[in-house]
């Protein structure tokens, strides 16, 4: 984890936020890279909840809800964690996480183990930010960050459910930013105060909602695989009756063998009628399906595939992260899925002379309209093989002085290191080619 979260910072995929002031606890900025790699993955999670299907549509519901729905989810009355302050290293610990946490005073030893440790006693404490709605706090009305998105697509159901031309079964999906004030262990980006996540609800007539859960565990799993991440590192587990909300007839977590040991990607959970059934008590709205061919009314039940943008990342990071020797040195190396690389191609001249920069450019004019390029002329050759190696862009072209003559690049592939000349009329066509060509991660699984 050490090596990969060194590269991030070196490379300017994902760095501390507020660093200049210190940085603040479990927050962090995307740098250019970083952005890309991220728009890919939710490129990616878009396209198979939307494009690749007809029975999902798309929503973006607001950050602030009114303060009614956290009442009706149950959020405001158990969304919480234990906690724990030490008063002596002023640290705050989750109470039922001791066991994995490292002492403020002694690292070595967990909070309570050291002779000068001072815990007080464990207390509740709710997970929501809360802020308020109003020119004047006093005065104003308390409302809170949304935790979760799922919310914001139950109030909108009926909505949806009228304008959608959809019928169950059919999912709302939507990906945005949710906040928890929670007491992190400090993995990186792997549990964050403010993340983003990729959620769906898939709402289905009761009786159905079996099969539409052992579905979408298979869809899920399916997709982390299609993005390159090694099967033999990702595993399904469904949890324990008492891991199981109050509301959930089954629910499993997709988890990835992360440098911190298996850990959850993605949840996918049978809600049953629970959410539309508890807005629409506290709303008075009915929110139920009305079936005019058979006469049919019913509360749709949710199957809910939820997963992280940051854990999604981070995942991908792990797994692509890798070393290897070239000519006797070190090569650090993001072996990317091409899909997901934040750059596709790198254009390099081999020489800052020779009319070499000037075709290079027009190379990339080219490429550009069809992938996210990178033009690097700083430093040699190798060295700028090197920077891209670490970024993970698949293929680098590189302008030389036969160029000029012949009109023809060398290819070269970021994970056989082979080269080849091509020229450069065919050069979109054999790109085109290698990056829709199946691919799987070279590293052994």
């Amino acid at each position: 984890m050490d090596k990969v979260v060194a590269l991030c910072k070196r490379r300017g995929l994902v760095f501390p936020a507020s660093e200049i002031y210190g940085g603040i606890a479990n927050t962090y900025d995307y740098g250019h890279y970083g952005v890309l790699l991220k728009r890919n993955i939710v490129d990616a999670w878009w396209q198979a909840m939307i494009e690749d299907r007809d029975d999902v549509v798309a929503l973006d519901s607001a950050i602030i809800q009114h303060p009614k729905t956290w009442a009706a989810s149950g959020h405001l009355a158990g969304f919480t964690d234990p906690l724990i302050d030490c008063r002596k290293c002023k640290k705050r610990f989750r109470a039922d996480h001791v066991e994995e946490l490292s002492c403020g005073l002694k690292p070595s030893k967990h909070p309570g183990e050291h002779s000068e440790c001072d815990l007080t006693e464990q207390r509740e404490f709710n997970l929501m930010f809360e802020t308020t709605v109003g020119p004047v706090k006093e005065g104003g009305t308390t409302v809170y960050l949304r935790p979760e998105t799922a919310q914001g697509i139950f109030l909108d159901f009926k909505t949806v459910l009228g304008f959608a031309r959809r019928k169950p079964p059919f999912g709302i999906a939507q990906v945005g930013k949710s906040f928890r004030n929670e007491i992190t262990p400090g993995n990186f980006i792997f549990r964050t105060l403010e993340f983003e996540q990729m959620e769906m609800e898939f709402f289905v007539p009761p009786d159905e909602a079996h099969q539409w859960y052992e579905h979408w565990l298979s869809e899920r799993m399916r997709w982390y695989t299609e993005l390159g991440i090694r099967s033999s590192r990702l595993r399904l587990r469904a949890h324990d009756p008492d891991e199981l909300s109050h509301y959930s007839s089954g629910t499993s977590d997709v988890e990835y063998l992360f440098p911190i040991g298996w850990s959850e990607l993605e949840g996918v959970a049978n809600r049953g009628s629970f959410d539309l059934t508890a807005h629409a008590q506290h709303s008075g709205e009915k929110l139920e399906y009305f079936d005019q061919q058979s006469g049919e009314r019913y509360v749709p039940h949710v199957i809910e595939p939820a997963a992280g943008v940051g854990r999604a990342v981070l995942a991908v990071l792990c797994d692509a992260y890798d070393e290897d020797e070239i000519g006797g040195e070190k090569r650090t190396v993001l072996k990317l899925h091409p899909r997901l690389a934040p750059v596709k191609v790198a254009i390099l001249p081999l020489v800052k002379k020779d009319g070499q920069p000037e075709l290079a450019r027009e190379i990339q004019k080219l490429l550009r309209r069809r992938w996210t390029t990178e033009y690097d002329e700083g430093g040699s050759i190798g060295k700028r093989y090197r920077r891209q190696d670490e970024i993970g862009t698949p293929f680098g072209v590189t302008v030389d002085h036969q160029t000029l003559q012949d009109r023809t690049v060398t290819l070269r592939d970021r994970d056989t290191l082979e080269q080849a000349r091509v020229a450069i009329d065919d050069l979109i066509a054999t790109i085109d080619q290698r990056m829709n060509s199946p691919w799987r991660s070279p590293k052994p699984d």
